[in-house]
């Protein structure tokens, strides 16, 4: 159980830096640059901004530990996005890989959380109790 705990907030902080970092790098190299990518490749412009700030709050609520679940999903709809629309004519190696290793570690988040160290963890945690108290008082 612990090893397991261990494991899944390797596996949050990991996603979350990575999420964080690129979300933060297409603001910083001008998120119109990133737009005008994204219109070139049949994408509307204006999901640069939007695909930015999730990768950046989602990356954020990872590391922190708020919303994992809800984050690690939103991860994986965005990395099977990016490998059906940007990666999978490159092939795997050059191409879909990474993407598809950030799917896997976003799918186990999504599916089995990750409550150690987490901010999350600790709200709910203290409601539940208090809610314990509630009733045995």
């Amino acid at each position: 159980m612990v090893n397991n705990e261990i494991g899944a907030f390797i596996l949050r902080l990991t996603l979350g830096a990575i999420f964080l970092a690129h979300g933060a790098s297409k603001f910083q190299g001008g998120i119109e640059n990133t737009a005008a990518w994204f219109d070139s490749i049949g994408i509307p412009g204006f999901m640069a901004y939007v695909v930015a700030s999730v990768e950046v709050v989602g990356g954020l609520a990872l590391i922190i530990g708020i919303g994992t679940r809800i984050a690690s999903m939103i991860f994986a709809v965005l990395m099977i996005g990016a490998i059906f629309t940007v990666q999978l004519p490159n092939g795997f190696l050059d191409g879909y890989a990474f993407d598809l290793a950030l799917l896997s570690i976003s799918a186990y988040l999504l599916l089995n959380g990750s409550k150690l160290y987490s901010v999350g963890h600790l709200i709910f945690k203290s409601q539940e109790n208090n809610n314990n108290y509630t009733k045995l008082g």
